[in-house]
Order: structure tokens, then sequence, then C-alpha cells
């Protein structure tokens, strides 16, 4: 018998929840048996805010080193919880289908953005997030929170809460069956959801990707090219910006029919990318917001640059019209 497909993953439930679909699909795809490897991070071990814990690679670096040493064959990521420069040694071979992308709001009684009483308390740990509440009802009450998905939903809808409603990501909660538990979906145009939310990264030694192995194989079979490219310029975007993911930055790209003209990714109609940005002062008291598309040609290494120049040109333009200081990036 072959050995097992080392899978590594972070040791919380969603992220335990999110690799088992992975290596399920893996090992439906010919990659063999698996087991799931467990790795302690330091956005597990430590306690604060996220931007006080470094954001960006907070949740990765332990990963990625048990790959690089040989303790795993592949990672699964959170797409948006990886920094955006890439990793020596090390690649993303696949990014499956993409789950809705929106922020969700969780609230007592039902209640909706809208609907929330003057004051109210709203809990999160994103400085998006929180600046995006402030921006739509500056009235509110943003409290930073942290904890696994049940801690921050009980602070809401538990016997015990003291809060008013929470903000997660829809994304996880429909992998965790907990669906139910969303009183409103946010709308884009309320809440950008933040670079790759929604999105899982597959990442493996570099030499994986050049192997004809069922590893490789299963890996190019898993892959969704609309997902790795929506993720790829809203990602390029984030680099430009020298943001990380604490950053008060949205952005949201899809693949969209594009008329006449553009050619397919995937099933033979036109195609085009859109991508949807905004940058926020972390009051919610100013924000900037640019969009563009381009044309898709069905020709991944051409797509892949016109993916990553979308983003990099709506960055620009954000700078040009003062995000550095208006977010504080790269400070």
């Amino acid at each position: 018998m072959p050995p097992s497909l080392r899978v590594g993953t972070r040791a919380s439930q969603l992220a335990l929840t999110q690799t088992g679909h992975v290596a399920d699909a893996l090992t439906r795809l010919g990659a063999g048996p698996h087991e799931l490897v467990r790795i302690r991070t330091d956005g597990d071990r430590l306690t604060g805010s996220l931007t006080s814990l470094g954001g960006t690679g907070v949740f990765v670096t332990a990963l990625r080193d048990a790959l690089l040493g040989d303790r795993c064959d592949v990672a699964v990521h959170s797409f948006k919880d990886l920094p955006t420069a890439a990793a020596d040694g090390l690649v993303i071979a696949a990014v499956p289908p993409r789950e809705d992308p929106r922020d969700a709001l969780c609230a007592r009684d039902g209640l909706t953005l809208a609907t929330l009483p003057e004051g109210a308390s709203v809990g999160t740990g994103s400085p998006r997030r929180a600046a995006q509440l402030l921006a739509a009802r500056p009235d509110l009450r943003v409290v930073d929170i942290r904890g696994n998905v049940d801690t921050r939903l009980a602070r809401a809808l538990g016997e015990a809460a003291d809060l008013d409603a929470v903000v997660l990501a829809r994304a996880g909660l429909s992998r965790l069956g907990r669906l139910d538990a969303i009183s409103e979906a946010l709308p884009m145009d309320v809440m950008v959801p933040a670079p790759a939310q929604g999105a899982l990264a597959v990442e493996v030694r570099a030499e994986v990707l050049g192997s004809d192995t069922p590893l490789a194989r299963a890996l190019a079979a898993l892959d969704d090219p609309a997902a790795r490219l929506a993720a790829l310029a809203e990602r390029a975007l984030l680099a430009r910006l020298e943001a990380g993911c604490a950053a008060p930055v949205g952005a949201h790209a899809q693949v969209v029919d594009g008329g006449p003209g553009t050619a397919s990714v995937d099933d033979g109609t036109a195609r085009q990318l859109e991508l949807d940005t905004v940058v926020l002062r972390t009051d919610g008291t100013a924000q900037l917001r640019e969009s563009g598309r381009v044309r898709l040609t069905g020709d991944v290494v051409t797509d892949t640059a016109e993916a990553t120049a979308l983003g990099e040109r709506l960055a620009d333009r954000l700078l040009a019209d003062g995000a550095a200081e208006l977010a504080e990036l790269g400070a």
C-alpha cells in the first residue's frame, strides 16, 4: 500500500474542516490515501489583536516550515492569510473553487446592519471590517475580538452574549455548516471582502509541479482557473499597496461574461475579469474606491499576467489618490 499523503493544517476546527475537504478531493482525484498533520502556528498560540500579532503570516510560517522540512507533503491555507511575497521553494499548486467571499453579520434577534439599535456593539478582529462598519454606521461601537468561530458567535448569540453582533466570513460559516447563524450577508457595496477571502491555497514544494505523479495530476484537476485569477488580481493589488491582511483594504474580483471578443477560462463562453477595491481610514470617515476589468484570452500565461496587471493598475490609482496616507499603508 502506498504511503499516505500528508496534508498539513492548522488545528482549529475551521482549518481542519476545510483541509479535510481538500484532502478528500485530492484522494478522489487519484492522489492516494491521506492523513492530516496538525501544525500549531503563532496565530493559534498567541493572544491579542491580529494587528498586534504581526498581521500577515501569523497563521502561515509554521505550516510552511513543516512543508519545507518534509513533515507534510501539502499545506492548506486560507488564501487571505498568506503573505503576498512568494516563499522560496514553495508554490501554490491549486486554488479550489471559491466559496462566497462576502462578510456575514451574525446578530441577536435576527437584526441586520440597518436595524441594529443606535450605539449597538459589534465584534470583529479585522480593521477592514471595523472601518467599513463605521463608514456605514458611525454610531456603532466596534469591539476588537479574537477566538475561533464558536467563541466569536457566542459573544453575540450565546446565553452569556455581551455583544449585539459579530462579523465573520460567510465562507467559514458555510464550511462549518453554520449558515443558520447569519442574520445578513453583507452586500459588496457596504462591505468589500478581504483580498482572497473565501479562497483556499494548496501549497507544495516546487518540485511537485514539475513531476508526473498522482499528486501533481490531482492538484491540476483540483485547481479552478476562475478562482485563481480572482485571487491573483486581489493579491496583486495588496502587494502593490504594501498592505498586509490586517490593513483596511478590501478587494473583490470575479470572472464575468465579457461579450464578443473574449475567450473562456473554462466553458467556452466569453469572459472578463473585473475587480472592485476600497481603501479606508481606520475610523471609517474616508475611503477611496477603484474598479476595473480586463479581457481574458483563455491562455493561462496571458491571463495570469493580465490579472496581476489589473490589480497593480488599480493599486497605482489608489496610491495616486492618497491611499497610503489615508490608511497608513507600509507604515
